[in-house]
C-alpha cells in the first residue's frame, strides 16, 4: 500500500462509514493508538507523520473484529477484505 494523503483519506473514510468514531489526539499512546470500545472512538496520535498515521489505521482495520462492514460503501468493503487477507497470507 503507498503512503499517500489519498490512501489516508480512504482509511478515514472507512471508519467514517463505521460504527467508530475516530480522533487525532495527544498523548502518549504505546502502540501510536487507543481503542475505548464501550464508546467505539479510536484515538490516533497526532504527532504520528503519514506514514505512522496509516500503519495505525492499517492494524486498527486488522484488530477490530466487530468493525461492521454492512455500511461501508462497496469501495470501502473491498479496501478492508484486502487489508484483512494480507494478514492471513
Amino acid at each position: 500500500m503507498k503512503y499517500t494523503k489519498a490512501t489516508l483519506t480512504r482509511l478515514e473514510d472507512v471508519f467514517a462509514e463505521s460504527d467508530y468514531a475516530l480522533r487525532y489526539e495527544k498523548g502518549q499512546f504505546r502502540a501510536g493508538y487507543c481503542v475505548l470500545r464501550d464508546q467505539r472512538v479510536v484515538l490516533v496520535n497526532t504527532y504520528f507523520p503519514l506514514e505512522g498515521r496509516i500503519n495505525c489505521l492499517l492494524d486498527l482495520i486488522k484488530a477490530l473484529p466487530d468493525l461492521k462492514l454492512d455500511h461501508l460503501t462497496p469501495r470501502s468493503k473491498t479496501l478492508v477484505a484486502e487489508i484483512r487477507a494480507e494478514v492471513r497470507v
